[in-house]
């Protein structure tokens, strides 16, 4: 599948503007981790952006529509197993580090966008720091389990303000190439 055939099917099951970026969020996050450890950029860049398809439609019982919506596609078994891995509930192991990355960034992604958005500079020059006091923060996104944030990480073996560099640097990355398809990660 095409990422261009992705956003297409994505933006036919997502309406809102919010589930929208979030999902660009998490595809810019998702290939900046696949660069990191040598894997498909593509690959998981198309997890990331369709990790939430299901999410508006059955927001209560998400992610477990997704394969149903995706039936129709070329993507195999193992991909439709590694978005069924992220929900909060699933008994579908996260044994690989594309499942554990998806876990890790989807959340964290949204939180850094939501802290850049505060920010005069958005994105440039963000640092773990800021994340971390706004994290502290519980009035600022009050939604987003902390600990949970924390957690993600541990599977894969790397520091909490590395886990926020990574995602900042694709997020700036993804930011200036979206921008030239009319979309954008800061609304």
């Amino acid at each position: 599948m095409t990422r261009e055939e992705a956003l297409f099917l994505l933006k036919k099951h997502v309406k809102t503007d919010r589930v929208l970026r979030h999902s660009l969020a998490v595809e810019a996050a998702m290939m900046a981790y696949a660069r990191k450890f040598g894997e498909d950029e593509h690959e998981w860049g198309l997890l990331g952006l369709l990790h939430d398809i299901d999410f508006e439609a059955y927001p209560d019982e998400h992610p477990h529509h997704a394969p149903e919506l995706l039936k129709d596609t070329d993507l195999d078994d193992d991909f439709i197993q590694s978005i069924l891995s992220h929900g909060s509930h699933s008994s579908i192991p996260r044994d690989t580090k594309q499942r554990q990355c998806l876990h890790a960034v989807d959340e964290m992604a949204s939180f850094i966008i939501a802290v850049a958005l505060m920010r005069p500079t958005r994105l440039e020059g963000l640092k773990a720091k800021s994340v971390k006091k706004k994290m502290k923060t519980k009035t600022f996104a009050k939604a987003v389990d902390r600990e949970e944030l924390v957690a993600s990480i541990e599977p894969l073996g790397i520091e909490f303000a590395e886990h926020v560099d990574i995602i900042v640097k694709g997020l700036m990355e993804h930011e200036a190439k979206i921008q030239k398809e009319g979309y954008s990660l800061l609304g």
